[in-house]
């Protein structure tokens, strides 16, 4: 029967059959081994790029999720062009941090989820529940974790409910928290949120939350190897990524770059970047 209907390019009817609303449910009960956690790896030590650092600022009126683009393999650098800031749905976005490869392929998992919910279902899922689904991939992939291949995304959004941008960060267990005005992760996130410590306001418009989290980014390539500042020679400058009641939009490479040359400029004179009052 398996076989004939492969031949004749139909699904077997449990593929056409409507069930649980969540797309790993699915994947879990009918080819668990799609699931990136799930699968068996070789023995001995694997070497694989890692995304580095992912920070975001909430502002006046939604959040702006932000990453670098070098990727690192021990001390070499793999890719300088790496993307780690991806739309999840039209009003939330996740980045990522960890190993390159399983990053990337649960943030294609996770679109997949929300977009498998909302056709399901009929309607969009609330920030809380995108961010409790995300929790479960992150939880299924510890076995992966525990032989170092570590996956750490974070989270954003603009919750529809509240009227306001969200963030949450995450630990390879899974463990999730919400971040209260601005949070990073990755290797070059204790820098960077020391830098949006001194820099972060209420009351920030999307261009100076923008502004900020380049600053951020700058600060953790000053003192980070495995974080990437801005590249003027190769024109390669972080992703910034702007989520309001309006939706998920990307800066363009024109917006960024004016962003970054700016910033570069003045740290010619300022080389510790902007200073914060005492008091």
């Amino acid at each position: 029967m398996e076989a004939n209907t492969r031949g004749t390019g139909r699904l077997p009817a449990a593929f056409l059959t409507p069930g649980s609303s969540s797309f790993l449910d699915f994947l879990e009960a009918h080819r668990p081994e799609l699931i990136p956690g799930r699968r068996r790896l070789p023995e001995g030590v694997i070497e694989a790029p890692h995304g580095t650092t992912i920070v975001a600022a909430v502002f006046d009126g939604g959040v702006v999720l932000a990453g670098d683009r070098r990727a690192t393999m021990g001390n070499v650098i793999a890719q300088r062009d790496m993307e780690k800031v991806f739309p999840a749905d039209e009003y939330s976005a996740i980045g990522i941090a960890g190993t390159a490869g399983l990053a990337i392929e649960m943030v294609r998992m996770f679109q997949l989820e929300l977009e498998h919910y909302e056709k399901i279902e009929g309607t969009v899922l609330s920030l809380e529940g995108k961010a409790n689904r995300l929790t479960t991939m992150i939880r299924g992939n510890l076995g992966m974790a525990m032989q170092g291949l570590a996956v750490v995304p974070m989270f954003a959004g603009y919750d529809l409910d509240l009227g306001r941008g969200r963030i949450f960060t995450y630990d390879v267990t899974g463990g999730r928290s919400e971040e209260r005005g601005f949070a990073a992760t990755g290797s070059g996130s204790v820098f960077a949120r020391g830098s949006m410590k001194k820099l972060h306001r209420d009351d920030l418009t999307a261009d100076q939350a923008a502004t900020m989290v380049v600053q951020a980014l700058y600060d953790a390539a000053d003192d980070d190897s495995a974080t990437g500042g801005p590249d003027l020679a190769r024109k390669i400058f972080p992703i910034v990524s702007l989520i309001t009641e309006d939706g998920f939009r990307r800066l363009t490479e024109a917006e960024v770059t004016e962003i970054a040359v700016s910033i570069t400029d003045q740290r010619l004179a300022h080389p510790n970047g902007p200073q914060a009052p005492l008091l």
